[in-house]
């Protein structure tokens, strides 16, 4: 069903007197400047003060949602909405609801999001405290660009624009501050349309602490970066790890030399351990990835999905059983060596290169063959899910 409105002003407010009335009049007075059939929505999120009766009197639609945290404010408040277009911004006049017509123009022009962009606006004097200006807002937009190839010069401005049916879609369910990094995360990786434009950023009304945490909120931020890209935080440095160690593996074990250091069996023991950690890790990446797909997180991956239907639970067991045969032959080799001397002496920098690749063998036998019925737990599909929500 169409909603009769194009266009929802969504702000979220906690104990917002001082500023409330002032951003609602400016949202209300630019629709009607520029002929937009809209709504404000405040979506409250239990305000102790005069928010909610200052919010009434000034002509906005309020919404009460429980469950405490930014995230569930505003998507408590883009359920309600009733415009086609959602214009989210703070409730402490830090953005200027007046100047939305880049907002609205790209958005009418097919765009899913419509991001702001305070650095190139402009940040007034006092507006963004100076560790949020020069380390956390660019670092964590530099590391979601990079994970994400989101192509955003400010990844957490708060004032942006989106489709509603389209972020619908994405079923967001971060409740926290977190629910920035989310939206455009997920709208990049369904390769939403996504347009930037400058956005100016005055000092806050608030008259009170701000909720934001920096260090404790620009944490939850880079931690949802990373959990959301399981190739950065497993896949990549599993492969980069296990490449070293397996080349550490070869030259100690053929007891050469690197940079001056004579490598040998101690280097060995290491550089083994290395190898089993790394594909623990490019086993977790996979096993995230197919999670994460399964439950919503993540947009299906097409070579994934061949990947998983190439390597079948009969293929993992057949070649985790190789490898526990290879771990077993090698050990029984040292142990055979050890009988041959009575069972008394081995000389331990030649038993060592028989024993630890056995080990290793077995070890990694044993993970390949459980792997192997976990992937296949994963892929079992579950008939009574619900499927995410859609409505709009």
């Amino acid at each position: 069903m169409e909603n009769d409105l194009e266009l929802t002003v969504l702000i979220p407010c906690l104990n917002e007197e001082n500023s409330i009335g002032i951003c609602i009049d400016k949202a209300i007075n630019w629709m009607k400047n520029a002929n937009v059939k809209g709504e404000v929505l405040v979506s409250d999120n239990g305000s102790t003060d005069k928010s909610i009766e200052i919010s009434k009197e000034r002509g906005a639609r309020v919404e009460h949602i429980p469950v405490k945290g930014y995230g569930s404010a505003l998507i408590g408040g883009i359920n309600a909405a009733k415009g086609k277009y959602i214009i989210m911004g703070d409730a402490d006049d830090s953005y200027d609801f007046s100047a939305l017509d880049p907002f609205v123009d790209n958005l009418r022009k097919g765009h899913d999001v419509v991001m702001g962009n305070r650095f190139k606006g402009g940040i007034e004097k006092g507006a963004m405290p100076f560790l949020h200006k020069y380390l956390g807002n660019p670092v964590l937009t530099w590391i979601g660009n990079v994970l994400f190839k989101v192509g955003c010069g400010d990844f957490h401005c708060g004032l942006r624009g989106f489709n509603r049916k389209s972020i619908l879609k994405l079923n967001l369910n971060t409740t926290g501050m977190e629910f920035a990094s989310e939206m455009i995360i997920k709208s990049a990786l369904n390769n939403f349309k996504i347009a930037e434009v400058p956005t100016k950023l005055y000092p806050d009304k608030r008259g009170r602490a701000p909720h934001l945490r920096t260090w404790r909120d620009g944490w939850r931020h880079l931690r949802f970066l990373l959990m959301y890209s399981p190739r950065w935080l497993f896949l990549y440095p599993g492969a980069f790890l296990g490449l070293i160690s397996v080349a550490l593996t070869s030259l100690s074990l053929n007891e050469s030399s690197l940079g001056g250091f004579n490598l040998g069996m101690h280097t060995t023991v290491y550089s083994f351990a290395g190898i089993l950690v790394a594909a623990q890790m490019i086993n977790f990446a996979f096993m995230t990835k197919i999670f994460a797909m399964r439950e919503g997180f993540l947009p299906e991956d097409k070579k994934l999905n061949k990947l998983i239907s190439f390597v079948t639970l009969e293929k993992a067991l057949i070649f985790g059983v190789i490898l526990l045969f290879l771990g077993l032959g090698l050990s029984l080799n040292a142990l055979s060596t050890w009988q041959e001397n009575n069972f008394i002496y081995m000389n331990p920098l030649e038993s060592m290169k028989i024993v630890i690749p056995g080990a290793m063998s077995i070890a990694l036998g044993f993970g390949v063959i459980f792997s192997g019925f976990f992937y296949s737990i994963l892929g079992i599909k579950s008939k009574d899910k619900t499927p995410p929500n859609t409505q709009g």
